[in-house]
């Protein structure tokens, strides 16, 4: 979608001029990191896998970002909170999304071994600004756009996104596997810097005005935004979310957050997310190691069901609303995480590419539920005069779920074997759904 189009869809629509340049730069700002997402994102975890690596290799993908951002998390939101957000964010997005270059000579730098290596250490390095790029973008999202309008620009968002993300999917697997390895991985990495920093371009045209900067949010609602800027994600059934991150900003001291916060009713909730998410990543370095070794798929296959997967999400997310109505967030979160176990069961029972692309619909769906939910889920049960003490030790929790799991896993598996792992995962996965059900409601229901 060109930014004349935009615009003309815009005027159209009645925004106020003030409001449309932030806008249409939103827009194209998440179009480009779909480019991002759908490329290098997408696939770093099965290049690594190619060359060799194990599954503690592959689940450091995820657990050095997770190491960082528990370290830094809230420095990040104190030091935010005295600079201009949108400068932040800016230049936050540059220094993060620079490494993406680097990820194109790596394979002319290294041998295969030594590759793996290169590639972590430029995560462990990125991660540093992709931690303040995650908790300095939310906060610049809920500055530039009124409530009134965040439901229309998030769906436009999320609409983009899901374009640009299958689009560029399906064109990385095409490349991968009709161009000799490893030029098509870098070609598919160059492909991502390019998204990377088009998307930073964008971010650079969003501006908010002083009154803006400290303005505190005055919903409690999440901001429904299905990207997740500043992370690397790894294939599977889940992406890292930002609940809340933008509540860390209020924060005015970098101190730990009070232990009181496990004694009230949100203690209960923090332990079943805290399983919950636990219970994801011991099994997401545990997928491409699956369908790479064990079933043999070629990386056209594996980008249609990461295709598959993203446009149920998306399409899931339309309707998230009447769910939400109907069912309330607590129960679409306990169903949700209730299919999440059947996917690696699903996964341990592949022998073929129909059933990789049906366990990847399975995903889509039940990622729409539980992941579509959880914002809001936690913010019912989280009290609305201390929101950031409380969002701090759910972002602690959730990484330190994200570091455990993503360690633990693989050494499970190493020792279990593959199947027998993921049977096992499975079950815990289960385990903790019924966790959510049992002791996750708290006393703020809220089904709005």
């Amino acid at each position: 979608m060109t930014t004349q189009k935009v615009q003309e869809r815009l005027l159209r629509g009645g925004t106020p001029a003030e409001l449309r340049s932030n806008f249409i730069h939103l827009f194209l700002d998440i179009a480009w990191f779909g480019v991002l997402s759908g490329s290098a994102v997408a696939f770093i975890s099965v290049y690594l896998v190619r060359l060799g690596g194990n599954g503690f290799q592959v689940g450091l993908v995820s657990a050095i970002p997770a190491v960082i951002a528990i370290l830094i998390a809230l420095p990040s939101g104190w030091w935010l909170n005295r600079m201009r957000i949108d400068d932040a964010v800016f230049w936050s997005s540059v220094f993060f999304r620079f490494f993406y270059l680097l990820w194109v000579p790596i394979p002319l730098l290294f041998n295969p071994a030594n590759q793996i290596w290169a590639y972590l250490a430029t995560i462990l390095v990125m991660s540093l600004p992709g931690t303040v790029l995650a908790v300095g973008f939310n906060a610049l999202f809920a500055a530039a756009v009124p409530p009134e309008w965040r439901g229309q620009v998030v769906g436009v968002r999320n609409a983009l996104l899901a374009v640009t993300f299958t689009v560029t999917s399906l064109l990385s697997g095409y490349l991968l596997s009709h161009l000799p390895f490893p030029l098509s991985y870098q070609i598919v990495f160059g492909l991502g810097f390019v998204g990377a920093a088009m998307s930073s371009l964008h971010l650079r045209q969003v501006r908010v005005s002083d009154a803006a900067q400290h303005r505190r949010p005055r919903s409690h609602r999440g901001i429904g935004d299905i990207a997740r800027p500043g992370s690397v994600r790894s294939l599977g059934d889940t992406s890292p979310p930002a609940t809340g991150l933008r509540y860390l900003l209020e924060r005015q001291t970098l101190r730990p957050p009070s232990l009181g916060v496990w004694r009230g009713p949100f203690g209960p909730v923090l332990a079943a997310l805290f399983a919950f998410h636990l219970t994801q990543y011991l099994a997401i370095p545990l997928f491409p190691l699956f369908w790479v070794d064990r079933l043999g798929l070629s990386d056209q296959t594996i980008s249609l069901g990461n295709a598959v997967f993203y446009v149920l999400v998306f399409l899931g997310s339309t309707q998230l609303g009447r769910l939400s109505q109907r069912w309330g967030h607590h129960r679409l979160m306990v169903v949700g995480s209730v299919l999440m176990s059947s996917y690696p069961f699903l996964t341990s029972q592949m022998r073929s590419v129909e059933l990789f692309l049906f366990t990847q619909v399975v995903g889509g769906i039940a990622w729409t539920l539980a992941g579509g939910a959880l914002s809001n889920y936690i913010l019912d049960h989280v009290p609305d005069d201390d929101r950031p003490t409380h969002l701090a030790w759910y972002n602690m929790a959730l990484n330190v779920a994200i570091l455990i799991g993503s360690l633990v896993g693989p050494i499970v598996a190493e020792h279990l074997g593959l199947v027998t792992a993921l049977i096992g995962i499975a079950c815990l996965r289960l385990g903790s759904s019924l966790a959510l059900w049992r002791w996750g409601n708290g006393k703020r229901e809220n089904n709005n």
